[in-house]
């Protein structure tokens, strides 16, 4: 099945299967065991990897002509950049200026999507690593976990993805922690009604009140903010799925995705909850309102292999999105820094 999944995407004439066969043969390797010992003391570096999405544009600091996507608001909560420094690390020791930044966090997300219990999926390598970061875009032009369906499913049609693989993506919501200022104006006053979200299941309505009291009501306006670090990112960028944040702080109260335990029902979960009135964001609840989205959904959560394979695939197609290839680019020797 996986092999078939590959030939869906042999077209990628840039990039190869097994890119550092030969370079770094270890490459793989080294990553998912420098993830794997992370994962055992902090299980939170999986939706928090995931979040960073496909593009090493996000990973670069401040300098000189580098306005760092890491301050736009919408990137304001990522977290792991510490984790992709030490793979990195741990590969120039071995090969050193070989393996790129943008492989990194493709190869990275790939192995905790399993670590998290979700499926396999074989990745093509050989990115290089952009010069450039992309600030105003990531203020600008990212979605809003406030979003209604029509307008998430023009941005991700915009990068070339139907209903289907839009509702198969949003399943990375199967893990981590959405802080309460992400969903308090479903609470309390949802679009300026002072009611709650009519299509929230009571229960819950009342088990995220508990979570999420007044004292936690966020200041000012949320319309600009999104939970995703790449989502329209760059011109040479992928999109990341609107990933829920690693964890909050404790200042910062949150909803569990997984609330029936890590790695139970990567995804069925997620697709359950919706059909339940159970979803923690509007953008996610929405994906109920129309046919022709909740058919996938019925799909999902009754059909735990068929959301596998789907969601393996659509993120093979994710990170194969406007990727930059040689002799475009670079290999930075370190993440956060353009190698000059």
């Amino acid at each position: 099945m996986l092999m078939s999944i590959v030939e869906d995407f042999g077209n990628f004439s840039l990039l190869e299967y097994d890119y550092y066969r030969e370079s770094c043969p270890q490459a793989e390797q080294i990553i998912r065991a420098v993830l794997q010992r992370q994962y055992e003391v902090r299980p939170n570096v999986a939706p928090a990897l995931l979040r960073l999405g496909c593009d090493a544009s996000v990973l670069l600091d401040p300098d000189e002509g580098i306005e760092s996507e890491k301050e736009s608001p919408p990137n304001e909560t990522l977290k792991g950049f510490e984790v992709i420094d030490l793979i990195k690390s741990a590969l120039e020791e071995v090969c050193p200026g070989v393996v790129s930044c943008a492989d990194i966090i493709v190869l990275a997300a790939r192995d905790c999507v399993i670590l998290a219990g979700g499926p396999f999926y074989p990745l093509y390598t050989g990115r290089k690593d952009s010069t450039l970061a992309y600030k105003e875009v990531a203020t600008n032009e990212l979605p809003s976990p406030h979003d209604d369906l029509p307008k998430t499913l023009a941005l991700f049609a915009s990068r070339g993805f139907n209903e289907r693989e839009t509702v198969s993506l949003l399943g990375a919501h199967s893990i981590g922690m959405i802080h309460c200022k992400f969903f308090y104006n479903r609470l309390f006053n949802f679009s300026g009604t002072e009611a709650p979200d009519p299509s929230l299941d009571l229960d819950f309505l009342n088990i995220m009140r508990m979570k999420c009291n007044n004292t936690n009501k966020p200041s000012g306006s949320l319309s600009s903010t999104s939970l995703s670090s790449s989502f329209a990112a760059s011109p040479t960028s992928n999109f990341d799925a609107l990933s829920p944040t690693s964890s909050p702080s404790p200042e910062e109260p949150g909803m569990e995705m997984d609330y029936e335990g890590v790695k139970e029902n990567f995804g069925t979960l997620y697709y359950r909850s919706l059909l339940q009135g159970r979803g923690i964001l509007h953008v996610d609840q929405q994906l109920t309102v129309r046919e022709e989205t909740a058919d996938w959904v019925r799909a999902y959560s009754s059909d735990a292999s068929l959301f596998r394979r789907d969601f393996a695939t659509v993120m093979m197609k994710l990170s194969n999105l406007r990727v930059l290839t040689a002799p475009m680019g670079q290999v930075r020797l370190k993440c956060s820094k353009v190698a000059y």
